[in-house]
């Protein structure tokens, strides 16, 4: 691919055919945003003591903090070096995106390190450490979502090539724990402006959508339900 250039302000960054779909940057994004956001609600939902619920929540939170983890080490892996080969004029861009990862990492880290001691007795002090790390996280993605998708998304779209972005899709699916997939969709699904309804028909048209509704979605409305606190575990 040859150099790109940044036009002008006001200018489109890239012209020309795209070749690939990126849009599952943005269904991705999506779906972590609302599981962080609402993450410090279910951990503020745990009686204190009530270890059996506080398991439940620290899967959601292991779920999510690995999802997040997957999704910045497959860019740090294998988007960051393409788009600057492939437009070097990218270089301050691409720059930032590492800066933040590693600021967020900071407190994906924290997160990580906090939710074990919190699972094994739901206490309200082990219970502080899980909240002030997510607040972190949901902080840095609101700043950095939106700079990617804006500066990112484009280069993406312009630059990678269709089997280039399938490996990024296959990692994220390779990286959620045994037994989490029906959570993950159901998850994926639920952060959609449309419920996912287009996610759904995309990426499990015909039979494989038809298994998510009588296997999947029954599963993931069991989980919810046990998350919120509206069954017991």
């Amino acid at each position: 691919m040859t150099d790109t250039s940044v036009p002008s302000a006001g200018k489109p960054l890239f012209a020309g055919p795209k070749t690939c779909d990126a849009s599952g940057m943005f269904e991705i994004h999506r779906m972590l945003r609302q599981s962080f956001d609402e993450a410090v609600g279910f951990v503020d939902g745990v009686t204190p003591g009530d270890s059996k619920h506080a398991k439940v929540v620290a899967d959601q939170l292991n779920l999510i903090s690995n999802a997040l983890h997957a999704h910045h080490e497959g860019e740090d892996q294998q988007l960051w070096d393409k788009i600057g080969q492939r437009a070097p004029a990218c270089f301050l861009h691409v720059e930032r995106m590492k800066v933040q990862h590693a600021e967020m990492l900071v407190h994906l880290e924290a997160l990580d390190r906090a939710v074990p001691a919190w699972r094994d007795s739901a206490g309200s002090a082990e219970a502080e450490p899980v909240r002030v790390a997510l607040a972190g996280v949901s902080s840095a993605l609101a700043a950095h979502f939106p700079d990617e998708e804006a500066n990112i998304v484009p280069a993406i779209e312009h630059l990678v090539t269709q089997p280039e972005v399938a490996w990024f899709e296959k990692h994220g699916r390779k990286a959620t724990p045994k037994g989490q997939a029906w959570n993950m969709v159901g998850a994926i699904l639920s952060a959609q402006p449309d419920g996912g309804k287009a996610w759904l028909k995309k990426h499990m048209p015909g039979p494989f959508g038809l298994v998510w509704r009588i296997v999947g979605a029954p599963q993931y409305a069991r989980f919810r339900a046990a998350l919120e606190g509206r069954v017991r575990p």
